[in-house]
């Protein structure tokens, strides 16, 4: 006969360990209905197309719909405090970019980076300098001649302020020695705002400007970037110019803290099959971007680099929150 005590532990054990059994298949099964995929920015944008590219083909590769919901405001925030506060269970994610570094270093949300989990890059581009193209200005030298000379007279804009784009300008000008006005002209004007003259110059992601510069519309004068772009091949990088700057805005995916790991493997997966995908990988070479997946740990790696840069660069443009 088995002691009562023995007896009510075994009993225990055993009930922990179906449970846990239970748990494991459920996980195992994972994904077992749609998923929330989270965009930061609004429909038509160069975020917003690449996303819904990628939510489609992960959809094929997971076997379940990920249904995009876009969720506009502060720059961000909106977006990912919405992912911050939902359940860790896998069945939320973001399309993040470097967004989520800018406006929680700007103090628009009250959290870090690191209130959530990261799940891998997808892909990088660079944010080209970019003026009319009627402009007087050919190249990179003879706008920031002109600049030298008449401090302040030059208008440089930007999707907002404190986005990648106005940091990537401040740094780009300040690597320049160069006084601009910046304008923070919010995305869907950014790009009129060089055609009508509002603005001289600006920088912009170089998926937004790539169809205006193969119209002619538009001349890219320099890339703040670690290196040429394969699209935009003739354009020279800051660094070769003389100036000190590299930022590349990067877009990849996050979930909430607590994401189990196993469900973050499995999304990490998918996300890089999709990524290398035949359409993914025509749409990056139409636009633009590279397709350059980083698993959880090496994309933490770079937030955290990127992390300190735009501290930096905020905390000199006096624009920390």
């Amino acid at each position: 006969m088995i002691p009562k005590r023995a007896f009510i532990n075994s009993v225990v054990a055993a009930s922990a360990f179906a449970v846990a059994g239970a748990f494991g298949a459920a996980r195992a099964d994972y994904p077992e209905k749609p998923i929330e995929f989270i965009i930061p920015f609004g429909a038509g944008g160069g975020a917003d197309i690449e996303g819904r590219l990628l939510a489609t083909e992960m959809s094929r590769i997971l076997g379940v719909n990920l249904i995009p919901i876009n969720k506009v405001g502060g720059g961000g925030a909106v977006a990912y405090t919405y992912l911050k506060n939902a359940a860790p269970d896998g069945y939320t994610v973001a399309w993040n970019s470097t967004s989520i570094l800018t406006t929680t270093n700007l103090g628009n949300v009250d959290y870090a980076y690191d209130a959530m989990d990261h799940v891998g890059r997808v892909e990088w581009q660079p944010m080209p300098f970019a003026v009319s193209g009627d402009a007087r200005w050919d190249t990179f030298d003879e706008f920031v001649a002109e600049c030298r000379d008449n401090p302040r007279s030059l208008k440089v804009s930007n999707s907002g302020s404190g986005s990648a784009t106005h940091l990537a300008a401040i740094a780009l000008m300040d690597a320049a020695g160069c006084e601009v006005t910046h304008l923070p002209v919010g995305i869907k004007r950014r790009n009129a705002s060089v055609l009508s003259g509002e603005a001289d110059a600006m920088i912009a992601p170089l998926t937004g400007a790539v169809n205006l510069t193969k119209a002619g519309k538009l001349k890219l004068l320099a890339m703040p970037s670690g290196s040429r772009n394969s699209v935009m091949p003739d354009v020279p990088t800051a660094r070769e110019l003389g100036y000190d700057i590299a930022l590349d805005l990067f877009r990849g995916l996050s979930v909430p803290k607590g994401t189990p790991e196993d469900v973050k493997a499995r999304l990490a997966e998918a996300m890089a099959q999709a990524a290398r995908s035949e359409k993914f990988m025509d749409l990056a070479a139409q636009k633009g971007f590279t397709v350059d997946p980083l698993d959880s740990a090496a994309f933490d790696e770079l937030l955290a680099a990127d992390n300190e840069t735009i501290e930096t660069i905020l905390k000199n443009a006096d624009l920390s929150g």
